[in-house]
């Protein structure tokens, strides 16, 4: 190998070092800047800064208040929900309704039935009937804290989220805060472990 060749092989060499070097340091830059961003919320005057909109499911599954048993049974299997808003004919939330709700309505334990009569059920039984009316709700800017403590005193899993108009823009529920309080743990974590650097 010529000394031509070797310096050419040392200087692709430097190169792809450069290109590794230039990615982890900018790896480290994007952390010590979520880190900051963390902090910088973590040290705020207003410690509890997230709001229902942070965590919120937007757009939710809904049922409509002429729906049957089965649609809901359906739509809360396909969707795997515990619990789903219901709107009138105009879009205007007037209830929710809870797997709860639905168990209860088709499987009275001191009812006993047979299968045609848990099929006519389904069909017959319209959601208005199993729901909770003029269910509890919150705004995208509610603080998260305030919509937690309306599900811990009132012991509801999940608050529809109105907007200023009255429509209905997510919905909250106990998932939701629990994945929010696991990402702040989490942060809170990776800020005090040995490893962490300041910014």
């Amino acid at each position: 190998m010529s000394i031509e060749q070797e310096l050419q092989a040392e200087i692709e060499r430097l190169w792809t070092e450069n290109a590794r070097l230039q990615e982890a340091l900018e790896a480290l830059r994007a952390r010590r800047d979520a880190e900051g961003r963390i902090r910088a919320v973590l040290r705020r005057q207003d410690a509890c800064a997230l709001i229902v909109a942070d965590v919120m499911t937007a757009d939710p599954d809904v049922l409509h208040l002429g729906d049957n048993l089965r649609a809901a049974v359906e739509r809360f299997r396909r969707g795997r929900y515990r619990r789903l808003p219901v709107l009138d004919a105009h879009d205007r939330l007037v209830g929710i309704i809870t797997d709860r709700d639905i168990r209860q309505a088709l499987n009275s334990p001191f009812v006993l039935h047979e299968r045609w009569q848990d099929e006519m059920l389904l069909n017959q039984v319209l959601v208005d009937v199993c729901m909770t009316p003029d269910p509890v709700t919150v705004r995208p800017e509610t603080p998260l804290y305030e919509a937690a403590r309306l599900m811990r005193t009132r012991k509801i899993g999940g608050l529809p989220v109105l907007d200023d108009a009255g429509k209905l823009v997510g919905i909250v529920t106990e998932t939701d805060l629990l994945r929010a309080f696991e990402e702040a743990l989490t942060a809170a974590a990776s800020l005090t472990s040995p490893d962490a650097t300041a910014p």
